[in-house]
């Protein structure tokens, strides 16, 4: 059985800056000008990117929010929970992983503007899964929740909140 370490050393990882260990595996070569994408970006963009991204035990990606839209695609270890706040204050909890018949998905896209974090539901495990972003990612759309900002804006997720993120002001 493979453990994260293994992993962690085989695909390269390096550790992330909102938690866990990442490694890009595709940036499309084309690129679109800035003047055909939507005002949100302020330079030209990749068509497409894609990580490999691994949680384990403890870890947690810690509450942020893209400008573009990430597809999650599991792919081995413990289920991930998905944790979104959408752009209307709706909370939802999407559990990634290979169990279908109990509500697992194996893959689910957070669309753009939404606040999200994760975390492995097996604390003693991880999770390897990959994130494909379109327009590809760029360090310029993203954001790292604030705890109180966020607690401010969605006073009900205060202990969710509070839990999965790193920065307070």
């Amino acid at each position: 059985m493979l453990d994260s370490k293994t992993i962690v050393e085989k695909l390269q990882l390096k550790p992330h800056p909102e938690g866990g260990f990442f490694i890009e595996v595709y940036r499309s070569n084309e690129i679109l000008n800035s003047g055909s994408l939507p005002k949100r970006y302020l330079s030209d963009r990749n068509i497409s990117t894609s990580i490999y991204y691994l949680l384990e035990n403890k870890q947690f990606s810690a509450f942020h929010k893209l400008k573009s839209d990430e597809t999650w695609h599991f792919y081995f270890g413990s289920s991930l929970l998905l944790h979104v706040i959408d752009e209307n204050r709706n909370y939802k909890k999407i559990i990634l992983g290979n169990d279908f018949t109990n509500g697992e998905v194996f893959q689910v896209t957070v669309l753009r503007n939404n606040w999200f974090a994760a975390e492995v539901s097996d604390k003693d495990s991880f999770s390897l899964i990959g994130a494909t972003v379109a327009p590809g990612f760029d360090f310029n759309d993203f954001e790292m929740g604030e705890r109180d900002k966020l607690i401010n804006n969605f006073p009900e997720q205060e202990n969710l909140i509070t839990r999965l993120t790193r920065i307070e002001k």
